[in-house]
């Protein structure tokens, strides 16, 4: 199965997305395809029986035009042992065979090869493999500019707004001045004075109308095509309804020129002018504020860097990041930012990671330690293994995935697709019944044709189209912000009906790490001198507690003694001799075995009962003391579920540990449900249990041995840093290892899920209310009649004012 993103051109409402929609899946072999009217995005689901043409001439055929979703990226490189034309011929032929090549011309001259290629399709690592392949040399590169092929489209598309608006506002003032100055008491030139001349009246307003329909002639061209189709949108509503003001107006016109003058009091050029020009500057505003929707994206674009110094035959090179390769040494200096993913191989410094994780506090890197791309050195130099670029660096990663999100749909956006399908044909056939009722009950012609352009100006679904999607991207991209990667609609609105949250226990609500929580000492020891011969003798042992022993007395700065012998006991503990004593270091089974009176039980069982290992000391025959090692609580665990609690949400644990280790825990953090000893293949079942009492369920794991239970919880939240199998597993990824972000999570759910419902309620609210006043429901009663022009008005401002709401967004702040 395959999945593509195309860009569609053309569209203007809901009801084209609709029709889209419709077309594409008609194709056989199209699994889904879904359109998102906001990113006027197209993703489209297929097996290998379909092509990319087939699906694009299912676009084509709606009356809308497709191409392929890329943002392409120029590299110029040099390259060396070319001769003569056929050089460059044979060049281009071995580079063009890659995929994802775009362009390329190879100038002899320059002796440089101009390359436009698809970065999630191929690497400059295989076009250089090409040109070698080809039997030439590649030589180091010159960094072109990428190419934001999508914030080129939406500039030029605003320019041409703006253009086309100022253009027919230049026309629609004076025309309507000249139209209706006059009943108001201005004064009109005598040549175009509509008592003296009206001929001339008439003729003034057609040839400043014509100027205002050449710059509005899209809404002709689409939405007649729309019509034929008969996928009718809102520019069929559009022009339909200005179509007909003009052509009454060109109508008036002639009979005037035959003598007919009372023609001249109703004439509506400047009906169909000023609801143009409206319209355009709805359209220009709509664009701009659909712009800012995306700014998320353009920002974690604009945290990588633009070069790297790497380390080649012993000397420094800074060459483009686009050059990097896996493998190589790269050389970071203070304050500079980390190019590309890697491990460090040389020296030891903090690490800014908050642009990518939120997390403030600055991060120590040793040897050995990854570094993620984008973020900020603070004040060592090192050096770090490149281990990935490119399209697999988290950072890349991060971008694919906020992208994918905000492409995506909600449930919740099907009800407002499904009604804006049928909602134009029901306009339209409103807007004619409208005016036939009038004219039936004894209206004049002219009465009818203002109530049935007022219904089809008025009733354009616009706002229903972008109450979701505007909404959905500005929430994930606030949520990226915050370290929180939503990877579509679906869990971004699900998460709000969340009455079950599951945790595992290590890794999650734990730090995952064993550590010495409790020394407890018989008379003649202290607890430094206990640690210190504990951690010498396991300074050989591989077990994780003996580590969490060495690591304990490391950071207390204690000196190892030198062991004179070594001996594990499986399953017991481990026997060693350390200046001439015997040490034994375990667990009961070992003193009870070596016949050692324990004499600390009382303290061993209170350390037992607090989810802790107690590790026993003997030092030649009689027993030292304790060692007490446990897998820390994270600091930030108790509040969070304390959090959750006030949310009115059911928290679990999940763990395979013994019950009396997870009931510790579960007290020290307040766990409403203990589900212990359970294997990680269990662990779906256990999620799946919970989600039979009919409550959504949410589980939170680190995201490897926790996949099956993620991928079957109504939500997976997946704890870490970012890895390929969390990303994979789960629907939602916290970057900090923070549980709190499950409460940001939530929140932003929330906050998105009310934002939606205001939008569509505000987009129904607005087509339901209008459409009865247009139709002249008010008129009935005495009320007035609503004029075409002000129906333009109201309904460009409706899709603004939908558009401004979901920007509210941007201020959300978790609680």
């Amino acid at each position: 199965m395959t999945q593509e993103t195309l860009n569609i051109n053309g569209m203007t409402c809901a009801s084209c997305a609709k029709a889209v929609e419709k077309s594409v899946s008609k194709v056989k072999g199209v699994q889904s395809a879904t359109v998102n009217f906001a990113t006027e995005k197209l993703s489209v689901e297929f097996d290998e029986s379909v092509s990319i043409d087939d699906i694009k001439n299912a676009v084509k055929d709606a009356g809308y035009a497709a191409e392929e979703d890329v943002e392409l990226r120029e590299v110029i490189i040099p390259i060396g042992g070319m001769t003569c034309a056929s050089c460059a011929a044979a060049i281009e032929k071995e580079v063009r065979k890659l995929k994802g090549i775009e362009e390329i011309n190879v100038n002899v001259a320059t002796e440089k090869a101009k390359v436009q290629y698809n970065p999630y399709a191929t690497r400059i690592s295989e076009i250089k493999g090409a040109i070698k392949k080809a039997g030439y040399e590649a030589l180091e590169i010159e960094a072109g500019d990428e190419i934001d092929a999508e914030k080129e489209k939406r500039q030029k598309e605003m320019k041409t707004l703006w253009k086309k608006f100022v253009v027919s506002a230049i026309f629609s003032v004076p025309l309507l001045y000249i139209a209706m100055g006059h009943l108001i008491g201005l004064s009109l030139p005598e040549i175009i004075e509509p008592s003296v001349y009206p001929f001339n009246f008439a003729l003034v307003q057609l040839l400043l109308t014509i100027p205002v329909v050449i710059a509005g002639y899209k809404f002709y061209t689409v939405g007649f095509k729309a019509l034929i189709h008969r996928n009718p949108n809102m520019d069929s509503l559009i022009a339909i309804g200005t179509g007909a003001a003009i052509l009454y107006g060109i109508y008036g016109t002639v009979q005037i020129y035959n003598g007919h003058l009372e023609y001249s009091q109703d004439l509506y050029f400047e009906t169909a002018g000023v609801i143009i020009t409206l319209i355009l500057l709805g359209k220009y505003l709509e664009s701009v504020t659909k712009g800012k929707t995306s700014e998320a994206i353009k920002k974690l674009m604009g945290l990588q860097p633009k070069t790297a110094v790497v380390i080649h035959e012993g000397k420094e090179m800074t060459i483009p990041i686009e050059e990097v390769e896996v493998g190589d040494i790269v050389l970071v200096k203070p304050g500079e930012k980390i190019p590309v993913d890697g491990t460090v191989i040389e020296g030891h410094t903090s690490i800014d990671e908050s642009m990518l994780t939120g997390e403030s506090i600055p991060i120590e890197k040793h040897i050995g330690d990854k570094v993620i791309g984008a973020s900020i050195n603070k004040n060592g130099t090192i050096k770090f293994k490149a281990t990935k670029v490119g399209k697999d660096t988290a950072l890349a990663q991060i971008i694919k995935l906020v992208e994918d999100a905000q492409g995506s749909k909600a449930p919740i956006a099907k009800l407002a697709d499904v009604i804006s399908g049928y909602f134009v044909p029901v306009v339209i056939a409103i807007a004619i019944l409208s005016g036939i009722a009038w004219y039936i009950a004894g209206a004049t012609g002219i009465f009818a044709l203002t109530i049935f352009i007022a219904v089809l100006v008025i009733a354009c679904p616009c706002a229903l189209g972008l109450a979701t999607p505007t909404a959905i991207m500005v929430g994930t991209g606030k949520g990226a912000e915050y370290g929180v990667l939503i990877k579509g609609g679906v869990p971004l609105e699900t998460a709000h009906q969340i009455k079950t949250i599951v945790f595992d226990k290590t890794g999650t609500i734990t730090e995952g790490k064993p550590k010495v929580t409790d020394i407890v000492t018989e008379k003649g020891y202290t607890a430094d001198e206990l640690l210190e011969i504990a951690g010498s003798a396991e300074k050989g042992s591989e077990h994780p507690l003996g580590e969490a022993i060495v690591k304990g007395a490391e950071e207390k700065g204690l000196e190892f003694k030198k062991i004179d012998k070594f001996m594990a006991i499986p399953g017991h503990g481990i026997e060693v001799i350390i200046e001439g004593k015997d040490i034994l270091l375990g667990n009961k089974k070992l003193m009870d075995e070596k016949e050692i009176e324990i004499t600390l039980q009382k303290e061993s069982d209170r350390l037992a009962n607090e989810g802790k290992t107690p590790m026993f000391i003997a030092i030649d025959g009689k027993l030292a003391g304790i060692v007490a090692v446990a897998d820390t609580v994270k600091e930030s665990s108790a509040e969070a579920i304390k959090r959750l609690h006030n949310m009115g949400i059911e928290v679990a644990m999940i763990t395979g540990d013994n019950k009396r280790t997870a009931d510790a825990i579960a007290k020290q953090v307040g766990i409403d449900i203990v589900l212990a000893e359970v294997l990680p293949e269990d662990k779906a079942s256990e999620v799946k249990k919970l989600q039979d009492t009919g409550k959504k369920v949410a589980m939170v794991g680190d995201g490897i041995n926790d996949a099956p239970a993620l991928a079957q919880a109504d939500v997976g939240l997946a704890i870490g840093s970012g890895t390929d199998v969390a990303m994979e597993s789960a629907d939602i990824v916290l970057m900090k290892s923070d549980l709190i972000d499950v409460v940001t999570a939530i929140q932003l759910s929330k906050a998105t899920i009310r934002n939606i419902k205001q939008n569509l309620f505000w987009a129904f609210a607005y087509n339901t209310a209008g459409i009865p006043i247009a139709a002249g429901l008010l008129y009935i009663f005495g009320g007035p009649k609503l004029n075409p022009m002000f129906a333009a008005a109201a309904m460009s401002l409706s899709s603004v004012s939908v558009l401004t709401n979901a920007l509210r967004l941007k201020g959300f702040k978790p609680h």
